[in-house]
């Protein structure tokens, strides 16, 4: 179960020391795009760093990476037990997010790495990472509607949560394209601290050139806070501006917008899109980059999509499909680590298909048999788009068939 709250997580590291300096990124959407984008540049400038971004995606370790490469197993497990050791010794009763951040700064802190790239798991004010003792730069990303029943029912109160990551004396880089009423509050928030607002701001940093033709507008948006905030980390670093984005351009950040190539599982020979947006704000994305992309070739597009149980899916699905569309419901597999984590029934996610009053051409049952919706997509598509979406973890799931 989730259980915010910095009680445990501090007990828990109270004796672990954490010489590394910290860039922590708050917000709704493009967290873990930043965490990516900032990593690529810090080891172009060849600075030591560790990542640590949630959820995982294949194995449970690989949320934790040294210097662009996942810790081994092994490692992982080593500082795991350490750290559940020390939970059960102090009968500190610490959540499994609580216990793996404690487990990453761990390995951060034997690896000696100079900067700490972490990525908040849910909200920020309360959330687990925010245990960081040596911030030097914190990033607060696009704010959307999440995760309401923690973090409260509006955009503002949800930007007061997000900016508790922020730190007295340490600046703080901002996505200018929020609304001005969650500016004002980090603003606000940030002045009490008497900490400053950098906002990343497109209209006045356009990347224009073959940057602009690369990328959507929104992982421009994610990248110029990288940008921006690799300029406060490191402001020494011996690369141009153009330099920098390009190298960020280029990081890999599976799961979002990925293409990827399932014939030796499907026979497919076209590349399947596959995105873990899951909600409104990120359906949107991926909404716009499908009717720009993909929708050009005027076929339908078949889904094979996913959610997590008690996910609000109507408005994603709203956003998403269209009148003509192919749609197979899946429920993705148990997820390592995080037992509270249920998928939605596949008949549910079908009947809020059926609610959005778009008229679906066909549709699939699949289950839990992942593979045999996204057999079923791969032939009712018959060569026109496939996209796969509305989960983290059913992303989770196609890697690992791939890698199977």
């Amino acid at each position: 179960m989730i259980e915010l709250g910095l009680a445990r997580i501090t007990a828990l590291l109270k004796n672990t020391t954490q010489t590394w300096k910290a860039i922590h990124v708050a917000g709704t959407n493009g967290k873990g795009s930043i965490c990516a984008y900032l990593n690529a540049m810090l080891r172009a400038s060849r600075v030591s760093c560790g990542r640590f971004t949630s959820p995982h995606l294949v194995d449970r370790w690989d949320c934790i990476t040294i210097n662009d490469s996942p810790v081994p197993e092994a490692q992982f497990r080593h500082f795991e037990e350490l750290v559940k050791r020390r939970n059960q010794e102090e009968n500190l009763n610490a959540s499994e997010f609580e216990l793996l951040t404690a487990t990453a700064f761990e390995i951060f802190e034997a690896e000696k790495v100079e900067f700490g790239v972490v990525e908040v798991g849910l909200g920020g004010r309360l959330d687990a990472t925010n245990a960081l003792k040596h911030k030097t730069v914190t990033i607060i990303s696009k704010i959307g509607l999440d995760h309401q029943s923690f973090l409260g029912n509006t955009l503002e109160e949800i930007a007061l949560q997000k900016a508790g990551i922020i730190r007295p004396g340490v600046p703080c880089v901002v996505d200018a394209s929020n609304p001005p009423s969650v500016l004002d509050v980090i603003r606000s928030q940030a002045k009490s601290l008497d900490s400053s607002v950098r906002l990343a701001d497109l209209r006045y940093n356009g990347f224009g050139g073959e940057l602009s033709e690369q990328l959507e507008q929104h992982q421009q948006q994610n990248l110029l806070c990288a940008y921006e905030a690799f300029h406060l980390a490191y402001p020494h670093h011996g690369m141009s501006m153009h330099e920098l984005l390009s190298v960020g351009a280029n990081a890999i950040w599976p799961g979002r917008l990925q293409p990827i190539d399932i014939q030796k599982v499907t026979g497919r020979v076209q590349p399947v899109l596959l995105d873990g947006a899951h909600n409104p704000q990120s359906a949107g994305v991926l909404s716009a980059f499908v009717e720009k992309r993909l929708r050009a070739s005027n076929k339908p597009v078949t889904w094979v999509l996913a959610a997590s149980a008690g996910k609000d899916i109507l408005e994603i699905f709203k956003v998403l499909l269209r009148d003509g569309d192919n749609v197979a419901a899946v429920e993705f597999g148990p997820v390592d680590g995080m037992p509270w984590v249920r998928p939605m029934k596949s008949a549910a996610i079908l009947q809020t298909v059926d609610d959005t009053g778009i008229s679906i051409q066909d549709r699939q049952d699949a289950q839990a048999d992942v593979a045999q919706g996204l057999n079923w997509a791969s032939k009712v598509s018959g060569g026109g788009p496939l996209v796969v979406a509305g989960s983290l973890y059913l992303v989770s799931d196609i890697l690992k068939i791939l890698r199977a």
